[in-house]
């Protein structure tokens, strides 16, 4: 096994364990050697995948999930949209949603993923990707079979030897609450990058456990937890966690470039590599 465990975030569903590792590895390796080249290429690194859960079962769909707009149709999935499309007409200055649009209607959600497929963070993805992005947030958030898959693909990866969780995008959040579920792990320190954690009433108070009169618990034994989000990050709305969490949260800003969001940037810099290190040093 390895002292770090990795936790993907959404839309790796057609990757696996073997492909996120070879993209992770070297890149946590870099960040480590920022600050810590003596201990870089003797840190490993497991990935606790899931995506697979999220694989669309066939279909006559060719290259494309078969989703559209108005299959965006529960509550907590528009309401992520909206946050995401605020967000970005702010940081971006896409087109925003307006005092018209407060009712939610098919062409609303048609307005805001046409507003977010245009925008630089989201521009890769294509319309029918960001829905699937959608539903895979509300479905680890609400349906608890799914839920309690994902959480088990981590427990069988943190091994006796595992001292630091990295999680980045929703995986920051199944870190969270496998470690909340699991207070015996040693685990030494948590790492969150991108995290949608502090997103309320979307994702923050539907945590479990629930967080009480506005404060989440901590997560479990770690001793220290750094929360890592670039200035533009859309997924990540609340930049910082010690308001919500505590003041043990260490919270950094970095700067990830054009790719605000992507797992690379993050773990190739020095703050993240510092947390990682220290991690495993302790």
């Amino acid at each position: 096994m390895a002292p770090v465990v990795g936790v993907h975030g959404i839309g790796q569903e057609l990757k696996g364990e073997r492909v996120l590792r070879e993209t992770w590895l070297p890149a946590m390796r870099d960040g480590i050697g920022r600050t810590a080249p003596d201990l870089a290429d003797r840190v490993d690194l497991s990935i606790a995948f899931y995506g697979d859960l999220f694989r669309p079962r066939g279909g006559k769909a060719i290259g494309e999930i078969p989703f559209e707009a108005v299959d965006v149709d529960d509550d907590l999935e528009r309401d992520l949209l909206a946050a995401w499309w605020a967000e970005a007409a702010q940081v971006e200055h896409v087109p925003g949603p307006d005092a018209t649009t407060k009712a939610r209607t098919p062409a609303w959600v048609q307005r805001a993923l046409d507003a977010l497929t245009s925008s630089r963070f989201f521009g890769p993805i294509t319309e029918r990707m960001l829905i699937a992005d959608l539903k895979q947030v509300r479905l680890f958030l609400s349906d608890a079979v799914v839920k309690s898959r994902v959480l088990d693909r981590l427990a069988s990866v943190v091994a006796t030897d595992t001292r630091v969780i990295v999680g980045h995008s929703l995986g920051s959040v199944v870190a969270y609450e496998a470690l909340c579920a699991h207070p015996e792990w040693d685990i030494g320190a948590l790492v969150t990058l991108g995290s949608p954690l502090g997103i309320a009433n979307i994702v923050f108070d539907r945590l479990t456990p629930r967080p009480v009169s506005g404060r989440g618990s901590w997560p479990g034994s770690v001793n220290s937890w750094s929360n890592i989000a670039d200035g533009g990050d859309i997924v990540a709305l609340r930049k910082q966690l010690a308001v919500q969490f505590g003041a043990r949260v260490l919270d950094e800003l970095i700067y990830n470039g054009a790719t605000a969001h992507n797992v690379v940037p993050y773990l190739t810099a020095e703050e993240t590599g510092r947390a990682i290190a220290v991690g495993v040093s302790a």
